[in-house]
């Protein structure tokens, strides 16, 4: 294991610890998270609802998500680190405590108490599997082997929408850009070790596993 990887797992390690702890300075209620997420459903509680920025993909899933991560992507985007404007406006109306309240909210919607995790994924091309390895972006190394990590600071994507995952990916590489782009060191890193073709085959590949996140109708909401 060269020198960069060992840094880039101790520099994750470390933001895990950092995310985990700022969600435990406010502790999230998911029976007040029900009751705030109006701004959520109308595209989260929506089966197959497509965004057009920065180009059209499905809205991720994030029912069953690990809650530190919901609220950190929603401190993202409330800082502009993430460049979303319609998530932007929403974060920023929120305070921490609807922030932790909606994610505990998320992170136990449609859960089943006592289900197995993913298991880890088999049959992969050669192709795929030295793409999940490549030198400097081991995605299980954060992600978890079954790319459904039971580290709450990080983000499930084991099955999430292929198109999302395409367009995030992209958006780490994004330099300059006060309207499109995410800052986020670790994983522009990452990203940049790819081509766009090759984060696509990577995109479709992940979208393709069993995970353990869902979109809860929005009829179940009412």
């Amino acid at each position: 294991m060269n020198k960069f990887l060992l840094s880039l797992i101790a520099l994750v390690v470390a933001t895990a610890f950092t995310f985990t702890a700022h969600a435990q300075e406010t502790k999230g209620n998911a029976k007040d998270g029900a009751n705030k997420n109006a701004m959520c459903i109308g595209c989260h509680g929506i089966v197959g609802y497509q965004a057009s920025f920065p180009e059209i993909h499905k809205v991720p899933m994030i029912s069953g998500q690990g809650a530190p991560y919901i609220v950190a992507a929603l401190t993202a985007y409330k800082k502009g680190e993430r460049k979303h404007p319609t998530m932007r406006g929403i974060a920023e109306s929120l305070t921490d405590q609807d922030m932790a309240d909606l994610a505990a909210y998320y992170a136990t919607s449609g859960v089943v108490a006592g289900a197995a995790p993913p298991n880890k994924p088999t049959g992969a091309s050669d192709r795929i599997t030295k793409l999940l390895n490549r030198e400097g972006a081991v995605c299980a190394s954060c992600h978890g082997d079954n790319l459904s990590s039971d580290v709450p600071a990080f983000p499930k994507i084991a099955g999430q929408h292929s198109d999302y995952l395409f367009v995030a990916l992209k958006a780490y590489k994004v330099e300059g850009n006060s309207k499109v782009g995410r800052d986020n060191a670790i994983m522009a890193g990452v990203a940049k070790n790819f081509t766009n073709a090759e984060l696509k085959e990577l995109a479709n590949y992940i979208g393709s596993l069993p995970g353990d996140l869902k979109t809860e109708p929005l009829h179940r909401f009412k």
